[in-house]
């Protein structure tokens, strides 16, 4: 257990929410980062905590906030600030919060015990619980079609814990309507906080944003996109600099959504800034609600624009009809799982009985080209082409091989590479884990297919519009198959005009791509 420093008093006229961040601070300072990782601990900056406080409206006499995983309690204590400066008519607050740290909950203590009595002295009327139990496990009959609780809030805010659970934990079978994959504890907090707001409620988040598409959050945002509206959402451009005192490489967004009846052609406001201290010159646009999220699709993705030319570049691609099927073509991952096939890879060609075939990772799969083979540690560039492995390889085709992973500081999401049949002469092929690849279904991929649909994938327009629905360094199959593609005709005209001019570097690719689509003053803007 640490040692809270009870010598840490607040200053005279502090606020609460400046003397919950520095208790906060001396907390971080007092555990080990082992210790914030297996909690799933990042302590909000006092700026987001105001940012994310100014986004509630609310005007009641009364209200009833809940922090379901509150820490050292800066969130609720900016909020309560906030209502008492925006709301004059404030005279009773409501307040529940949880923490499952005991350790953290002896500074909770100290910092609500002092927002007590700092309410007290401005003739506001405070009642509050700190529960000590788990929010999941207390509030998961919530997410029945049949529940039914006097205990509902007007607010809930929260940073709530980040971390995969693993599929023995006690509280997945408890938020199976929100579970696709393997699940991040997060959208379970997210999900249920849904369930427990009050008619006209606020919901108001700041999480990972990788919820807003991939597979693994198909279910939840079923269940979420049904349960409130979206109103506001704040996006941060850098990975670093909004956690940044915690050392966090984490795409976060603020969410703060309502309860109220789901309609389309709602307004919901997109604002941004770099991180958390030029919050207050962030840029805001509104947007539809149709321009965000496609209700009649089935995967629901959440797409997330900032600027006009990102907007137009949305309206560019959602007013394509075709999705890969539509072409024949399908996007599968490689066969190759390296720790279970080490027995039929090898780093080098030798000549004899062995029959070999080239082994193509993600570290051979460049913009437009392959590289390979390449010395590589424990990547060997060969594997066994023999009946036992048969299983592991695909046949030797027109493929186009796709990165699963961009690495944290890659300016690209996506990076894909043509390869052609006529690479190796081999009867087929290995492709690793941790590459995607493009084929034909029942047919072969001509060669103006694949580099049309290369140069395509590769082109800042595309890359635009990933990362306005990708918020993680994965490249799913799932998100793939549900991205639209400009017609046939138009695919073989890119993949002619590349081959042709026999350059395939990305400043002819994107010069012929913006000057067919009309890019060239919307992607100058983005530069």
């Amino acid at each position: 257990m640490i040692t809270v420093n009870k010598n840490i008093e607040p200053y005279v006229n502090e606020l609460p929410s400046n003397y919950a961040d520095r208790l906060g601070v001396h907390y971080i300072e007092s555990v080990s980062k082992d210790h914030k990782k297996v909690m799933g601990q990042y302590f909000t900056p006092l700026s987001i905590a105001h940012l994310m406080a100014s986004l509630s409206s609310t005007k009641s006499n009364k209200v009833s906030i809940l922090d379901p995983g509150c820490g050292s309690a800066i969130l609720s204590c900016s909020l309560i600030e906030h209502i008492v400066k925006q709301n004059s008519n404030i005279n009773l607050i409501e307040l529940v919060v949880y923490e499952i740290d005991l350790d953290l909950t002896l500074i909770t203590h100290q910092v609500l015990n002092y927002l007590n009595k700092w309410l007290k002295q401005l003739g506001i009327n405070f009642e509050y619980k700190l529960l000590i139990s788990d929010f999941i496990i207390d509030n998961a009959n919530s997410l029945s079609d049949s529940f039914f609780k006097n205990e509902t809030y007007d607010i809930i805010i929260s940073n709530p814990p980040y971390f995969k659970l693993n599929n023995l934990d006690k509280r997945i079978p408890l938020a199976k309507m929100l579970i696709s994959g393997q699940p991040n504890i997060y959208s379970i907090f997210l999900g249920i906080a849904s369930k427990l707001l009050n008619k006209n409620g606020e919901l108001i988040f700041i999480t990972p944003r990788s919820f807003a598409s991939g597979n693994y959050f198909n279910a939840f945002r079923k269940f979420f996109f049904r349960s409130v509206r979206l109103d506001h959402i704040h996006l941060f451009h850098s990975r670093k600099e909004a956690f940044k005192r915690d050392s966090v490489l984490q795409e976060t967004i603020i969410v703060k959504a309502s309860k109220l009846e789901n309609q389309t052609g709602y307004g919901v406001n997109i604002s941004s800034s770099n991180g958390s201290t030029d919050i207050s010159n962030g840029i805001h646009k509104t947007f539809s609600i149709n321009q965000l999220i496609d209700f009649n699709s089935k995967e629901k993705i959440l797409h997330l624009p900032i600027n006009s030319s990102e907007v137009e570049i949305l309206s560019l691609v959602s007013a394509w009809q075709n999705k890969l099927i539509d072409f024949n073509i399908q996007i599968s991952t490689g066969k190759v799982v390296a720790f279970r096939a080490t027995e039929y890879i090898q780093d080098n060609f030798e000549n004899g009985n062995t029959l070999l075939s080239p082994l193509f990772w993600i570290n051979n799969v460049d913009k437009m080209s392959l590289q390979w083979p390449l010395p590589l540690a424990n990547k060997g560039q060969y594997i066994r082409n023999e009946p036992a492995s048969l299983s592991l390889l695909v046949p030797n085709l027109n493929y186009i091989f796709l990165r699963r992973f961009s690495t944290k500081d890659d300016k690209s999401r996506l990076i894909a590479a043509p390869y052609f049949c006529n690479y190796y002469s081999s009867s087929h092929i290995g492709v690793e884990n941790k590459v995607n690849y493009l084929y034909k279904i029942n047919g072969h991929l001509n060669r103006k297919e694949v580099v049309g649909l290369c140069a395509l994938l590769n082109s800042e327009l595309f890359d635009t519009y990933f990362k306005m629905i990708n918020g993680n360094i994965n490249v799913s199959a799932t998100e793939l198959r549900e991205m639209k593609f400009p017609p046939l005709d138009t695919i073989l005209n890119i993949g002619n005009l590349v081959i042709l001019s026999n350059d395939y570097s990305m400043n002819n690719v994107n010069n012929i791509i913006n000057s067919i689509f009309k890019l060239e003053n919307i992607l100058t803007k983005l530069a």
